[in-house]
């Protein structure tokens, strides 16, 4: 197989439920993907993997949630990497892919040859959900802690949804016969199915005070959730990313005992929304005098998408809300 001949389960997420457990959950594949996002940038390798584990998370809780529009998770931080923010976008109708983006802002001269989660720092991560014109979005936050991106998406879900969630992840530069050195990542979700009853609200038993899976599980669930995740430690990382084994057939291996049920696959692809119309948009609130501080000695306006790469160059005279209100020739 060659880099061209992507195979089937490439980028994708596919969804399953242990109805027994009462555990819904999700398998993810990014690999083209993957390569699209950080082949944008020339991060460390230290940024690189913490990019490519929010990327992985992103599409695990993005097609858990019946989304119309965005979900962004972000991490903010007074570390080396200050910031990384990812957004999923639904997919714009039925059978079409949806779509992924990701970056992340760091200082180079503050990081340190510890391991990648070590360049964060004190912080949050968050979870944002817009659905849409006429929806109000909705933002959940939960400190950095845990030792992992993983665990802090476990964590926010253990303290805002009361949702006993787990991830395994793994991802790297693959090299493949015939194929070179390219990304590879794959990532299982499970999360226990929500109840009508409260669950447990003890105090929390996780790092700060946090609470953890273990603390809302009530204890006619605990058996169930406690041995599923016992199958899911016996993940094995080439598992995860390896392209020899399909989701479906790792779903079997894991949890064959649990009568796994799979629906249907969706497919994720990296894009970008940016548009020379919306950074137009975005600098219709400036003044002429503001415009003019951003014009460059060359006499023209330049902004870059920090996504993607895409570069616009544009006419200040174009640009800011007098632009589009000063009366035009032989008006009063």
């Amino acid at each position: 197989m060659t880099l061209g001949q992507k195979i089937a389960w490439d980028d994708t997420v596919l969804p399953f439920q242990l109805d027994d457990a009462d555990i819904r959950g999700r398998v993810a594949r990014l690999d083209s993907v993957l390569e699209g996002i950080l082949s944008q940038h020339a991060y460390p390798t230290q940024v690189e993997a913490l990019v490519a584990e929010m990327a992985l998370l992103t599409a695990l809780i993005g097609q858990t949630i019946k989304l119309r529009w965005k979900l962004s998770l972000q991490v903010q931080t007074k570390g080396p990497v200050r910031m990384i923010a990812t957004d999923y976008y639904a997919p714009a109708a039925d059978g079409q892919p949806a779509r992924i983006r990701a970056y992340a802002s760091y200082d180079a001269e503050r990081l340190t040859n510890a391991a990648p989660f070590a360049q964060l720092g004190e912080g949050y991560f968050a979870v944002m959900i817009d659905q849409g014109e006429g929806n109000t979005p909705y933002q959940g936050i939960t400190p950095i802690a845990g030792g992992s991106l993983r665990a802090c998406a476990e964590a926010y879900f253990a303290q805002s949804e009361q949702l006993p969630t787990r991830f395994a992840l793994s991802f790297g530069r693959s090299t493949e016969a015939g194929e070179g050195e390219h990304w590879r990542a794959g990532g299982v979700m499970i999360q226990h199915m929500p109840k009508a009853s409260p669950f447990a609200t003890g105090g929390g038993s996780g790092e700060g005070g946090l609470l953890e899976a273990r603390d809302i599980v009530g204890e006619e669930d605990e058996e169930n959730w406690t041995r599923v995740n016992a199958l899911l430690d016996t993940v094995e990382e080439l598992e995860l990313i390896g392209p020899s084994v399909s989701p479906s057939d790792l779903l079997v291996r894991l949890f064959h005992e649990e009568t796994p049920r799979v629906f249907d696959a969706q497919a994720v692809q990296f894009g970008c929304t940016c548009s020379e119309d919306r950074v137009r948009q975005s600098l219709s609130i400036y003044s002429a005098k503001d415009i003019e501080k951003m014009t460059t000695e060359d006499g023209i306006v330049t902004a870059d998408c920090q996504f993607c790469g895409a570069h616009y160059e544009m006419d200040p005279s174009t640009l800011g809300f007098e632009a589009t209100t000063a009366p035009q020739d032989g008006d009063g």
